[in-house]
């Protein structure tokens, strides 16, 4: 941090679990609080709250985000992803919290693991003390601009037709979910995806570790063999 804080710079915290879930408390608001007060005592600008598998839900939003604008000085700068579908109603209730920034997707290219629709929140938080300032037929046109390169690339989506609540099962980050559909279906495994999406190494799920780095490509290739290994040689169960 002391080597790159002369120009403005954010630090961020990856938020995982849910900090409402009683028997979740490894991630709570004490947690994120203190990540939070540590990033801005070492120098940080902006505060970035990753939310990289959006598991953060609206009510959540309302209590992590408060805790932190009463704990900090600094912006928060929210990022999600709208695997659930509900990622729009947590950037909105982050926004009536006072967050400074969010991330979101043209019209053409949000939802699933992408971010939530720019124009449905700007016209969400129009007319209200929080209104974004955009100007929404500018970002109808430049939207119509995506929806074009948008077809170009259909071939490399996810092949995920529409959010899923099963987000909460799994827990992967937008990314990874993506690599690992893919990968899957190069392993044979398409049609098993959801065998691949719950087997979950049972030691991180004790210390409800989050798939991030390493440990989630490590986690990843270790889900495709056990399937794979399961269909090849069925279960010794």
């Amino acid at each position: 941090m002391p080597a790159v804080r002369d120009d403005p710079g954010q630090g961020a915290v990856c938020y995982t679990g849910d900090v409402l879930h009683p028997d979740r408390a490894k991630y709570d608001l004490k947690y994120y609080v203190g990540m939070a007060k540590g990033l801005e005592a070492a120098g940080a600008h902006v505060l970035g709250l990753k939310d990289t598998a959006g598991l953060l839900k609206p009510s959540a939003a309302r209590v992590l985000i408060k805790a932190l604008q009463d704990k900090i000085s600094i912006p928060i700068h929210f990022h999600t992803h709208d695997a659930s579908g509900i990622a729009g109603a947590t950037i909105h209730a982050a926004a009536e919290m006072g967050v400074n920034a969010a991330d979101a997707a043209m019209d053409a290219l949000p939802g699933n693991t992408s971010q939530p629709t720019l124009g449905a929140i700007v016209e969400a938080l129009m007319h209200t003390d929080r209104d974004t300032g955009l100007d929404i037929e500018t970002v109808r046109q430049v939207s119509d601009y995506w929806e074009a390169v948008h077809g170009q690339y259909v071939e490399f989506e996810s092949g995920m037709q529409a959010p899923a609540s099963e987000i909460y099962l799994h827990e992967k980050p937008g990314g990874q979910f993506t690599n690992l559909k893919a990968q899957a279906r190069s392993m044979g495994l398409e049609k098993r995806w959801h065998e691949v999406a719950h087997t979950v190494l049972p030691q991180f799920v004790w210390r409800n570790y989050p798939e991030l780095g390493t440990f989630g490509r490590d986690s990843r290739d270790f889900k495709k063999a056990l399937v794979a290994r399961e269909r090849r040689f069925g279960s010794r169960r």
